[in-house]
């Protein structure tokens, strides 16, 4: 069953190509920039929407982000001290966040 909506979705996609409904789009060529959720786990994403609309976001979730922010400022970063340093806050960081999770698993 669901090959027959990926066919449909496929030659929707191809209609829409040769009629060049894809041409000069706003931001055509440019990186897709990634909402702050792009370092949250999938399956938190949800619980994490909810918390922050609600003025609430859990220190475990501010540290994914954290974690995720540092690995991608390490992929710009070359060798040397700054990229030492930023592999060290990574550790730290991780670490602080796996003994939360510890902690946190212990609890249930």
């Amino acid at each position: 069953m669901d090959d027959i909506f990926v066919k449909i979705a496929l030659s929707k996609i191809e209609e829409a190509i040769k009629n060049g409904e894809f041409k000069n789009l706003e931001g055509q060529g440019k990186p897709i920039k990634l909402d702050s959720l792009s370092t949250i786990a999938p399956e938190m994403r949800t619980a994490y929407t909810v918390l922050k609309n609600s003025g609430f976001v859990p220190e475990e979730v501010l540290l994914l982000k954290e974690i995720g922010e540092l690995r991608e400022q390490l992929t710009i970063t070359p060798e040397g001290k700054e990229r030492r340093v930023l592999e060290k806050s990574i550790l730290e960081t991780e670490l602080k966040y796996n003994l939360m999770r510890e902690v946190l698993r212990k609890k249930r």
